[in-house]
């Protein structure tokens, strides 16, 4: 497969390893939330024959490659075309009640990133679309044209936590007041032009602002927001489930839900903890975990992860 070679599973022996006890029980099934090239699924099911996999991805040209990459173990995989908070929906119509492992991978893939055309790059020139479905939803040049300066800033604020969200806002409302913005080189002239020179050599000024709008673009926090819970729902009491993370906003996300999910909920004062306020999970990991300096040296997309995990220990109330 010609796009194996430049897809590197990010932390993919730890993923595995903290999957294990999930993968190897009779009847498994590991949901991969978002496939995208299917490099840790293809993994796992070549180390556990007896593995079921159910691959979600909102990118129809993601599920396209991964399914001729995964195409060898027949009817061992099945492929949804879903955002990942469709995880209930896409188990239900597979008549799969639970899953024995859950994993994600999130932020943009590296299929997404390394074609020009789809537009989330700021090193590229290519059209502002930045859709991951690219058969539904508004582009980032949609956003561009019809937003308000306020809308604007919000999102660069809230989505890229990027403190000069005012003045790129109304650096782009007169710009496109003149002509429409609509390929990313136009973006990142503006973006360039409108930071202070100081600025400008702590790191590239557009990525918080290509950021901001990619998230924006596919709602990926609040699909976060739901898909998260809904996945814990769908562990079996063993289950396992790993989270990758990119980015502050993501992981904090992740930190919160795990972290309610892991503690007790018993009133303070109460001599004897009963079942049902006993942790739902408990976290295999401490804190986040981070690629080491091979990996990330060898691989620079593995660079900002951070990696949390947890494993059911029980039933809801």
């Amino acid at each position: 497969m010609t796009d194996a070679p430049r897809h590197i599973p990010v932390m993919l022996d730890r993923t595995l390893e903290l999957l294990e006890p999930a993968l190897a029980v009779e009847g498994a099934v590991l949901v991969d939330a978002t496939l995208g090239l299917g490099g840790h699924a293809e993994a796992a099911l070549e180390r556990h024959p007896g593995l079921t996999l159910v691959g979600l991805d909102r990118d129809t040209d993601a599920l396209a490659k991964a399914g001729a990459r995964l195409a060898r173990f027949g009817d061992r995989v099945h492929l949804v075309h879903t955002v990942y908070s469709g995880i209930r929906s896409a188990l239900d119509g597979l008549r799969i009640d639970r899953a024995t492992a859950v994993l994600f991978d999130l932020g943009v893939s590296s299929m997404q990133l390394d074609e020009a055309e789809r537009g989330f790059a700021y090193a590229q020139d290519a059209p502002l679309d930045m859709r991951m479905d690219r058969t539904t939803g508004i582009t980032a040049a949609t956003i561009l044209a019809e937003y308000s300066e306020a809308d604007l800033r919000r999102i660069f604020y809230s989505y890229g936590e990027e403190k000069l969200a005012p003045r790129y806002a109304s650096s782009i409302v007169r710009a496109r007041a003149e002509a429409p913005l609509e390929r990313s080189s136009q973006l990142v002239q503006l973006i360039i032009d409108a930071t202070p020179r100081a600025v400008q050599r702590t790191g590239h000024p557009a990525k918080r602002v290509f950021q901001a709008l990619r998230i924006e673009v596919n709602a990926e926090l609040a699909a976060l927001e739901v898909a998260l819970p809904a996945a814990l729902d769908a562990l079996a009491v063993g289950g396992r489930i790993v989270v990758l993370a990119y980015q502050s906003l993501e992981d904090r996300i992740v930190k919160r839900e795990l972290a309610a999910r892991s503690r007790s909920t018993a009133p303070a004062g109460l001599p004897v903890e009963l079942p049902e306020h006993r942790p739902e999970f408990a976290l295999l990991v401490r804190g986040a975990e981070q690629a080491d300096e091979a990996e990330r040296a060898r691989n620079p997309r593995a660079i900002p992860v951070r990696l949390r995990a947890a494993e059911r220990l029980r039933d809801a109330a």
